[in-house]
């Protein structure tokens, strides 16, 4: 990590383990990831003083002479041309442009330089650009001396969206092409794809970069809730859902609710909504032209406030009952439909996986490792002598037993694992980003808490219960698919019961 001021080695290291491994290795080992150069990083540690000036930010820019022409071009531009003598030197240019324009100028051009036209591109600059405007201006006022680091960070909250964008080119289109798709959604189908949204990934790119952690962590709880007291933060949250609203299909829709959230806040009478849209009608047309981007619709912002309080008003008093009548009918729904599609995956006697749901994940998660290179071991199990269990002691005992080793398996599985009952008395445990030693001592630990546990009781004496296991790895054999690794791990299996019963094998050892 490079910077001004370089993160803590402790804040990339907590940030880093947060993101699936897998997700880790594929943003290290992308060459295209985004990066911010030195000068870029000395303008961002300059947002964190209350006191600086523009020519601070001047001399900053200086140090790169692409950038200082960068700078100079768009001073230059049509929108700036109001005074009499063109500017001549770089801190006349960020006289003229104001610090925001400077700032979102700086960072345009460090990162999107060759690429901000694409289409998932446009929309998420013309998302930062209205964010960073919004949120510049809540800053103004709740919070003046803080307006530079706030609009630099609603300016970069979504910069990890820039990096999966990077990293996973084909599913770019599927994830971020739906530009009316709202910003919450997006977030869930982040964690369902990559298990983290973009903000965390956002902070963990900052932090290689080298940013401050100030911004870092701003970054990280970017989408979090409203309810804050601290007015900065507040400020980055709020500015997201209005850019929101302002870029969404039906806008007055949208920032009526955005208005139903703010008078949540003990500081609602603080925001003068009418002052902040007439600021972005006025601001962002000329901004998002000088950086490059398209035109969304054109906004007029009075009859856009005239709009929301109207559909504000009409629906205070029975939305409200409306939703919740509703929510609580789809929750009814959802929850029965939760306990079916689970009761669908249980097998009723021992509370674990069934067969099909097991094999449905473990071809699954057989591909997923495939793409993603990741590892994964089987743990095959069949209790010993189970036949003569049966025909000594019943059925009923035999089924006690299986019970009570299903609950003790599902007490050794960690998060993540997933363990079933294969048949009669054969279970499997799917171990995801495991070794095959791993594997092995999981499943000695199995062997172990027979030995000190016994599974029945027959006539108030114990019945102990003895396993064979097979264990087999991913990453030990050429398995074309998750069949041949489940027989890999059998073969091991039947490997100690031909060799006396009660012990583990693994594969290819």
């Amino acid at each position: 990590m490079t910077g001004p001021t370089a993160v803590s080695e402790t804040l990339y290291t907590s940030l880093a383990n947060q993101l699936p491994s897998f997700l880790s290795n594929a943003l290290l080992q992308c060459k295209r990831l985004p990066s911010l150069p030195a000068v870029a990083l000395n303008v961002l540690e300059i947002t964190r003083t209350s006191d600086a000036t523009l020519s601070d930010y001047a001399r900053a820019i200086e140090h790169d002479p692409a950038l200082t022409a960068r700078v100079m071009s768009v001073a230059n531009s049509v929108h700036y041309l109001r005074a009499a003598q063109p500017p001549h030197t770089c801190f006349e240019a960020t006289q003229r442009m104001g610090l925001d324009v400077t700032l979102a100028t700086v960072l345009s051009f460090c990162l999107f330089e060759n690429d901000h036209s694409a289409r998932g591109r446009q929309h998420f600059w013309r998302r930062a650009i209205t964010s960073a405007v919004a949120a510049s201006y809540l800053a103004q006022q709740l919070c003046p001396h803080q307006a530079g680091s706030v609009f630099t960070a609603a300016l970069l909250q979504d910069i990890g969206i820039l990096a999966l964008q990077t990293a996973y080119p084909n599913d770019a289109e599927r994830l971020y092409g739906t530009e009316q798709a709202s910003h919450g959604h997006t977030q869930q189908v982040e964690k369902r794809y990559f298990g983290c949204d973009h903000a965390l990934i956002g902070a963990w790119l900052l932090a290689k970069w080298g940013a401050h952690d100030d911004l870092i962590r701003a970054i990280q709880r970017s989408h979090e809730g409203l309810e804050t007291d601290n007015p900065s933060v507040l400020c980055l949250r709020v500015s997201g859902a209005l850019a929101d609203a302002w870029l969404s299909a039906d806008p007055a829709q949208a920032l009526a609710g955005v208005m139903r959230q703010l008078r949540t806040l003990a500081t609602a009478d603080e925001w003068a909504l009418a002052g902040l849209l007439a600021h972005l009608e006025y601001t962002l047309p000329p901004l998002m032209e000088t950086l490059g981007l398209s035109q969304p619709v054109s906004i007029d912002s009075v009859r856009l406030l005239q709009e929301a309080q109207q559909l504000l008003y009409e629906h205070t008093l029975s939305l409200s009952a409306r939703l919740d009548a509703q929510q609580k009918a789809r929750d009814a729904l959802l929850d029965d439909y939760a306990q079916l599609e689970q009761r669908s995956r249980i097998d009723p006697l021992t509370q674990l996986a069934n067969r099909a749901w097991l094999e449905e994940q473990l071809r699954e998660r057989f591909h997923l490792c495939l793409s993603t290179k990741r590892t994964m071991s089987v743990v095959f199990i069949d209790l010993d002598h189970f036949k003569v269990l049966n025909d000594r002691f019943g059925h009923q005992a035999g089924d006690e037993v299986l019970a009570r080793f299903g609950k003790m398996l599902a007490s050794l599985v960690r998060v993540g694992d997933l363990a079933g009952r294969y048949g009669g008395e054969e279970f499997l445990v799917i171990l995801p980003d495991e070794n095959a030693e791993g594997a092995k001592r999981f499943a000695e630990r199995i062997t172990r808490r027979l030995q000190e546990r016994p599974m029945a009781r027959i006539e108030q004496e114990p019945l102990y219960v003895s396993v064979s296991i097979g264990v087999a790895c991913l990453t030990d054999g050429g398995f074309g698919n998750e069949r041949e690794l489940i027989d890999a791990a059998d073969q091991s299996m039947y490997f100690i019961k031909r060799s006396g019963r009660g012990g583990v094998s693994v594969y290819g050892q």
